[in-house]
């Protein structure tokens, strides 16, 4: 079946799903059952159950200090959970290293993009494909063994590279593009290993407005060519013009899901993130332009979320 169809009949699967937290989805690519996450005696994350559907795009949203990128690093294996089990593709995952989940084809970015500075925007593009074999101590000094795998690779970048409009830069060093360009490459380098699915750590933090609807193209192309999408955003009108399904968090906890209209309409989740009673809408644009609410609730999350991580580390043996 073509992209466009199986996208196509994922939504339409999802109209049947209830509206409730934890809802079971018809095609899950991930599912978490009791993931648990205490930092210092607080609860980052506290997720009894979540699913998340396959060949759609789902956004995870919440207020300060929600734990969503929590979840999203216990996801991807770059923090341990103190309980919880979670299966993706029908593969269990829990308390695997990063570099496994990503070989099974969960990949994610970051809030704070990882491009290696001095490497050229070609050679971070190669270093996320899989199966060199010339990573190999005694292989790499046999040129034959890894020439023409190193070919598709190039090959292959070039060509990602050229969709997502950075071919001009690919001789340039990493560290000179801007923040926007940035985030392209990670979202380029991240098709590399061909992912099932790709997790998006707040694309559009520090992104220059001139390349947010280019940004927005490509999530959305990721979907269309069959790539399942998972994203952390505090943009709403990002969230209601490219999600096909919402999830949101609010104090570890999943407290709502369903459709972008709907959820941002929730009495619930406008009372979580604006802490008392509103009568309003938090996908009206007029709320975020007037407001300027979503950017600083980015910068106060990442700060909160990088200060627990010092706390952490600190109190380790």
């Amino acid at each position: 079946m073509p992209a466009k169809d199986v996208v196509e009949q994922a939504r339409r699967d999802l109209a049947h799903v209830p509206r409730v937290p934890g809802a079971r989805k018809p095609d899950a690519v991930l599912v978490a059952d009791g993931v648990r996450r205490s930092f210092g005696g607080v609860n980052a994350v506290d997720v009894e159950h979540v699913e998340v559907q396959k060949n759609v795009i789902t956004a995870l949203i919440g207020p300060n200090g929600a734990g969503k990128t929590t979840f999203f690093n216990l996801m991807t294996g770059f923090d341990k959970p103190d309980a919880g089990t979670w299966v993706f593709d029908g593969t269990p995952l829990a308390g695997v290293a990063a570099s496994r989940v990503a070989k099974a084809g969960m990949v994610r970015t970051f809030q704070l993009t990882k491009a290696l500075a001095r490497m050229t925007v070609l050679d971070n593009m190669r270093l996320g494909a899989r199966d060199q074999p010339g990573e190999g101590l005694f292989s790499a000094l046999v040129k034959p063994l890894w020439a023409a795998r190193e070919r598709e690779i190039t090959d292959k970048a070039m060509t990602l590279l050229e969709r997502f409009r950075l071919d001009a830069k690919k001789d340039d060093f990493a560290g000179s593009l801007s923040g926007g360009q940035r985030k392209l490459l990670e979202m380029a380098r991240a098709l590399m290993s061909d992912p099932a699915l790709v997790m998006l750590d707040e694309p559009m933090a520090g992104v220059n407005p001139a390349l947010t609807q280019s940004l927005l193209g490509h999530i959305t192309d990721l979907r269309d060519s069959g790539t399942s999408v998972l994203f952390v955003e505090h943009d709403m009108h990002m969230v209601r013009h490219i999600s096909d399904w919402v999830v949101v968090m609010a104090q570890g906890q999943v407290v709502a899901e369903g459709p972008p209209a709907e959820v941002m309409a929730d009495q619930a989740v406008i009372d979580a993130y604006l802490g008392a009673h509103h009568d309003t809408d938090l996908g009206d644009d007029a709320l975020l332009d007037e407001g300027g609410v979503i950017d600083a609730e980015a910068q106060a999350e990442a700060d909160a979320e990088l200060d627990v991580a010092d706390k952490a580390e600190g109190t380790t043996p």
